[in-house]
């Protein structure tokens, strides 16, 4: 097989430095299955890995982009036969392994996931792990007894891949959603996808008593810090908080009184260390009941491979609305 280019991360001197450069399949971490990349995604966590503004990989160099879909081009496991389309996300992916910024991947085969059937490469990434992490919460929450009928689930982060997901897979259950963003100028946006309420942060009086009046059956968190905290503190009897992204701090500063008083469950969710069976049944649901509805508004944005550089900064800088799918190759 030819050399192919992949955007690979490194570290020199105590600082990342990033860039595109010639590989072949030798060269990419071990897997059983070699898969011909066609679609990737940015995520919050690629811009931090990518930049060097969070420490995400595990070791160097490694190629980055933590999902991609595309085309088994051959197999060591025969559920995944040449010309299967098929995605994958987390599992170590730009961490620990190279990840889907190349023309060509090679992974375990443990973590890859057929594409949803009606489903093209494309649509899975515009989805991607954003989606994924969205319906990992919800399907989280619903096991532990969330259902529409109990109220209004709030979203954080609202405006964000994961929020505008989430926003519009929980509209599509039944549930009525309140949309808190930073952004006023996206309420439009915002309703369209789904959102019955919209709340502005610099609007927002988030409290000092370790409970304030409860306002939420449930609640999708991004941001962590102190509008976690806010949560814990306004999340009604039984309400689950799904906590996925910590965009405004990593700390928590709450008490048990939410917890032992009106039986608050905080869930974490981790999207890349999900178990085979279960990361299975998400995805399944994604192409089923939590299908999104308005993927064209939310990942409406396409770059090329060769603009991935340059796109980075405005996910560092918190200026991005929605999803970017990047085109690896036809």
């Amino acid at each position: 097989m030819d050399n192919f280019r992949a955007y690979r991360i490194d570290e020199q001197d105590g600082k990342i430095v990033a860039g595109f450069e010639e590989l072949s399949i030798d060269d990419l971490t071990e897997g059983n299955v070699v898969v011909r990349v066609t679609h990737s995604t940015i995520n919050y966590k690629d811009a931090l890995a990518a930049t060097g503004k969070g420490k995400i990989l595990r070791r160097y160099p490694l190629n980055g982009g933590i999902d991609f879909a595309g085309v088994v081009v051959s197999s060591e496991d025969v559920e995944f036969q040449p010309g299967t389309e098929v995605l994958m996300n987390g599992c170590g992916l730009s961490e620990t392994v190279d990840g889907g910024y190349s023309e060509f991947a090679r992974v375990d085969s443990q973590g890859l996931v057929p594409v949803p059937e009606g489903m093209s490469c494309a649509d899975a990434m515009q989805i991607g792990t954003a989606g994924y992490s969205a319906a990992l919460a919800i399907h989280r929450m619903e096991q532990n007894g969330q259902t529409p009928d109990l109220g209004t689930v709030v979203v954080t982060g609202a405006t964000g891949g994961v929020g505008s997901i989430a926003i519009d897979m929980l509209a599509g259950r039944g549930y009525d959603v309140a949309a808190l963003t930073g952004k006023a100028s996206e309420e439009a946006y915002l309703r369209e996808i789904g959102a019955q309420t919209i709340l502005l942060r610099d609007d927002l009086d988030l409290g000092k008593r370790p409970m304030e009046k409860a306002m939420w059956a449930g609640a999708i968190d991004n941001l962590g810090g102190d509008y976690l905290t806010w949560l814990t503190r306004t999340v009604n009897y039984g309400g689950n908080i799904a906590s996925i992204g910590l965009a405004a701090s990593h700390e928590l500063n709450t008490t048990v009184l939410p917890f032992i008083l009106r039986a608050v469950c905080l869930l974490g969710i981790n999207s890349v260390d999900t178990p085979r069976g279960l990361r299975r049944a998400v995805w399944s649901r994604i192409g089923g009941d939590l299908k999104p509805q308005h993927l064209d508004t939310i990942g409406h944005r396409t770059i090329s491979f060769d603009d991935l550089p340059g796109a980075f900064q405005n996910y560092i800088d918190g200026t991005v609305t929605g999803r970017t799918i990047v085109e690896i190759q036809a």
